[in-house]
């Protein structure tokens, strides 16, 4: 197992009381293999991959419980100066705004190349040279002139290309993508998303994408684990998932996908609005907004029911939803 989470709660204190963004959140990625983890905006994705890689603010945040298992060591229990040798050689991250995460002021090549200059030593030479081969890599054109540019010269697609060339940059066992195509045309977010997966193959690196969007990873995620109010409420194969969605958020959110044989027809939106992380309902926090929804739901938080081997769902009637769900 390359990582490992076990029942992660996360926190935030605010003026408008205390905000549970991650609450028992569990899952595991091996090597080589892609987790997708899906789900609206608020929902705890991007906070769970920053408590993960160790960049979570705290203050205001703020790691309650569980443990971050990496290569089994438990990152939780390090101090940041054993900590941050992990980030970036053995675990990096692609962050959702390329041109925010990049420093303006230096050039693509000085950033890329800085990465080998701290963590292998290498004078600045021989990290410049490194550095216009991984940006060939990721197929950016005429690298080595491209080298000596700045952020804002570059396209979207382009940035986030660089992001992807310094994450990948040390080999990492693992990189965490957060929202990569977030911003970018269909097309450029098609390219973007071959260009990982290839990358996959190549490194036998395990891949963590963060995304809302279901048509993104349908033909690049071997499982997905659909969050809600900080919780993961459905784990499955790609394919599985797809075909009988065993949540009815799941089914809401593959209802609410653009097809070709719906033309003409009201595109399906999940009715009311994700709860607030500071006050979220009893029971099942989806529940408001569920049409199966029944008394139990509304007093008793559902387990993650082990739909079969590979499956899971946090729904009490989770049989229900898979029978109603097209074979």
């Amino acid at each position: 197992m390359l990582l490992d989470v076990r029942d992660l709660y996360v926190e935030f204190r605010t003026r408008d009381g205390v905000a549970r963004a991650v609450n028992g959140v569990t899952f595991s990625v091996d090597a080589g293999e892609t987790l997708a983890v899906l789900g609206e905006s608020g929902s705890g994705k991007s906070v769970t991959a920053q408590a993960v890689m160790g960049i979570l603010d705290m203050p205001p945040g703020r790691i309650t419980g569980g443990q971050v298992l990496f290569r089994g060591r438990d990152l939780l229990t390090l101090k940041e100066d054993a900590r941050r040798p992990v980030r970036g050689a053995e675990m990096a991250m692609i962050f959702q705004d390329a041109l925010s995460a990049l420093n303006p002021v230096l050039s693509v090549g000085d950033q890329l190349g800085e990465m080998f200059v701290v963590h292998r030593g290498m004078s600045k030479k021989d990290a410049r040279a490194r550095a216009v081969e991984l940006m060939d890599r990721v197929r950016i054109p005429a690298a080595r002139e491209r080298a000596g540019q700045y952020p804002h010269q570059f396209s979207g697609g382009m940035r986030q290309r660089i992001m992807i060339a310094m994450a990948m940059a040390l080999e990492p066992a693992l990189i965490i993508a957060d929202e990569p195509t977030t911003a970018l045309d269909v097309t450029v977010q098609a390219q973007i998303m071959d260009l990982l997966a290839e990358l996959r193959r190549e490194m036998g690196t395990g891949l963590v994408l963060i995304t809302h969007d279901l048509g993104v990873v349908a033909d690049v995620a071997d499982r997905i684990a659909v969050m809600y109010a900080g919780r993961i409420v459905e784990t499955a194969p790609v394919h599985a998932l797809y075909k009988r969605p065993a949540h009815p958020y799941t089914q809401g959110l593959l209802d609410s996908v653009p097809r070709l044989d719906h033309k003409g027809r009201e595109l399906y939106a999940i009715k009311g609005l994700p709860p607030s992380l500071s006050a979220i309902p009893p029971g099942c926090p989806f529940h408001p907004r569920c049409p199966r929804a029944g008394d139990v739901c509304r007093v008793e938080s559902p387990p993650l029911y082990q739909v079969d081997d590979e499956r899971g769902s946090a729904c009490h009637f989770w049989k229900e939803t898979i029978d109603a769900s097209p074979a």
